[in-house]
């Protein structure tokens, strides 16, 4: 199946009562359209996501594909949204929450080990601290649609080569993996032991998260939407995408309890899971140090 992506810009974000009442900072570059807020202190740039349409999942015959990725479908965007440029940051998390309890502590980097009803929490207290801007987590599909930014490949970039468990280039630019994640311990004592990892591109012993927005970003002006950490999404967790919506919204299973997706690929992993299409689940409570989250705002 062959599904060029499809985006609508006939209603533009800049136009019908913008900027919004909590914005700080706004305006358009060749990415797009972006608006930032500021919370004591700690600024977050939102990217405009224009609606369309999308062939969502993996063909069969993508390098390091799983099953959950299939059957792809089209879906359609019908509504355009907002969304975080990087991951949360452990900045904004902490002038949020007043506490970190990320293993790898820079204001910079990622927040991590923060469980999907941590991050509940925390999307109730910033909504009540910044009356309007009305965050979320994205659906499961407005987040590979998102990532994708316009392009059907593997990767944002292009496609994948994996030559090895932790060694595809061509995930360098865009993506800290399990093959170029390696820190220097003077930067980052705790980092964790990577000696035993096999088939790294790059040879190191230590490894962890790093800084936000260090790699590329992808067209639409978002970073480390691979790599770095993986990503909550509101989804309920499904073993494929039979019986799956194709208009965007989030799919529930059994309730509120029902365990969740992730997405993205982080830091630790291999290089097959650093792609679009990957898709991951944990339970509620489920907390890791290379787990972290990005909010969205759907546009009224």
């Amino acid at each position: 199946m062959n599904l060029p992506l499809r985006t609508d810009s006939a209603w533009h974000p800049l136009v019908d009562g913008f900027p919004p009442s909590w914005a700080s900072g706004w305006g358009q570059d060749r990415f797009g359209v972006f608006v930032e807020f500021t919370l004591q202190g700690i600024q977050q740039r939102l990217r405009w996501i224009p609606p369309g349409r999308f062939l969502m999942g993996s063909p069969e015959d993508e390098p390091g594909r799983f099953d959950a990725e299939g059957p792809q479908r089209k879906v359609t965007i019908g509504q355009g949204f907002w969304l975080f440029d990087t991951p949360c940051t452990q900045a904004l998390w902490q002038v949020v929450m007043k506490q970190n309890s990320s293993r790898f502590q820079t204001r910079n980097r990622p927040v991590e080990q923060v469980s999907f009803e941590d991050v509940q929490a925390f999307l109730s207290c910033i909504n009540q601290a910044c009356p309007g801007l009305d965050l979320t987590l994205p659906s499961e599909a407005q987040w590979e649609y998102a990532c994708r930014a316009g392009t059907m490949t593997a990767l944002y970039s292009g496609a994948i080569t994996i030559l090895g468990v932790r060694n595809a280039p061509a995930l360098d630019p865009i993506a800290w993996y399990g093959g170029n994640s390696g820190v220097d311990p003077s930067e980052l004592p705790n980092g964790a032991d990577s000696s035993i990892w096999v088939e790294k591109q790059d040879p190191h012993d230590r490894a962890g998260t790093h800084p936000v927005a260090m790699k590329n970003p992808n067209l639409w002006g978002l970073y480390d939407m691979l790599g770095n950490v993986f990503e909550w999404c509101a989804d309920a967790w499904h073993d494929s995408y039979e019986g799956a919506p194709v208009d965007g919204r989030v799919w529930e299973n059994d309730g509120p309890t029902a365990v969740r997706v992730f997405r993205g690929g982080s830091w630790s992993t291999q290089a097959r899971l650093v792609r679009a299409a990957f898709r991951g689940e944990g339970g509620l409570a489920y907390r890791g140090d290379n787990l972290g989250f990005r909010c969205a705002r759907v546009q009224s």
